[in-house]
Formats: C-alpha cells, sequence, structure tokens
C-alpha cells in the first residue's frame, strides 16, 4: 500500500475518532488511535525520511485528537513524549523490532521470523568471536541497497545489535524487555 493512502486512510479515521470523542475518555481513545497508527509499522524500518515525517504527521494529529489539543498550540512533542508517552514513529520502528527480534529469541513467533535471527554463538566458527559473548545476531549479507537492508532478516538483527549489552540478554521476560526498551528510546530520545 502507497504510504500517501495508508496516511490518508489514518486521517479519515482520526476524523472519525474525533467526532465521538467526547463521548469517551482518554484512555479509550487512545487505544482506537494505537490501533490505527501502529498497525504494520515495522515495514517503515529503513524507509527514507521523507516517508517516516508523513507517518509522524498521522501520529501528531492523533495526540491532538487524544490530548483533545487545537492544531496551532504549542508543545506537541513534550505532550507526545512526557504526557501520552509515546515514542515518535523511528523510535516505534525500533521499538516493535526490538520486540519482534526478543519473541524471535524466545521462540515465541512463526518459524520463518525465528530463521532470521541467528545468534553468532549458535555458529561454530563464530563461537569465539567477541561478538558470541554479547549476545549479537548474524547480520545476513544482502545485494539490493534499496529493499535488501529493509528485509527482517537484516534490519532485526541490526536493530537487536545496537542495543546496549543490558537489553540483549534474552532470558529477559517479555514485559521486562518491553519496559527497558521503551526507557532506553526515550532517554536516546532525551539526549537528542
Amino acid at each position: 500500500m502507497h504510504v500517501s493512502t495508508i496516511c490518508s486512510t489514518c486521517f479519515y479515521w482520526l476524523r472519525q475518532i474525533r467526532r465521538i470523542r467526547r463521548s469517551i475518555n482518554t484512555d479509550y481513545a487512545a487505544t482506537l488511535v494505537h490501533a490505527r497508527v501502529d498497525y504494520c509499522n515495522t515495514v517503515l524500518a529503513g524507509s527514507p525520511k521523507t516517508i517516516t515525517d508523513r507517518i509522524q504527521r498521522v501520529l501528531n494529529a492523533a495526540a491532538r485528537v487524544v490530548s483533545s489539543a487545537r492544531k496551532f498550540d504549542r508543545g506537541l512533542s513534550k505532550l507526545l513524549q512526557s504526557e501520552l508517552h509515546w515514542l515518535d514513529i523511528p523510535q516505534r520502528v525500533q521499538y516493535k523490532l526490538g520486540v519482534i527480534v526478543h519473541q524471535c529469541l524466545q521462540n515465541k513467533t512463526p518459524q520463518y521470523l525465528v530463521d532470521c535471527c541467528k545468534r553468532t554463538s549458535d555458529v561454530s566458527s563464530r563461537q569465539r568471536l567477541q561478538s558470541a559473548n554479547h549476545n549479537q545476531l548474524i547480520v545476513p549479507r544482502h545485494r539490493r541497497s534499496m529493499f535488501g537492508r529493509r528485509a527482517f532478516s537484516v534490519v532485526g538483527p541490526m536493530e537487536w545489535n545496537s542495543l546496549p549489552d543490558s537489553l540483549r540478554d534474552p532470558a529477559r521476560s517479555n514485559d521486562s524487555f518491553r519496559s527497558a526498551l521503551k526507557t532506553h528510546l526515550f532517554a536516546a530520545l532525551q539526549d537528542d
């Protein structure tokens, strides 16, 4: 599906939610918005900034719907991060990829996704490498510069390897990992 079609569909549903906004509480409005904004956002991994910026506009509009803010009110990024606890689109994609890879390492995903995440320590010729001791994954080579680097088999392990050592522990529970990853991504946003 083309990005402009996705954006126009999201804006349509945001207008529908805005119509009923007075009748529902903030938590329910946030749930409705998350269902629209987070749908298949992992396909945005490695996308150009122009595409993620367009989806970010949808997220900004969604934040205004949930918080009942007006279009030209100031402090939208503060509203997104401190009050709603929402990540920006690039960080949302990183979060989703990290969670999926973590689930792959725990064998809680379909086998075709598990096969994309191979530990360095599982390959006999690489067991003595330093990356084997740090729970890193093998990033396969890819030929096509545009689409090869955006494949889950490439971008998933790259994202996992970019996480700090404390987060790359596959024995962590799902809830603990999600919480720590979100905290890490928020801290990275504050540093920027």
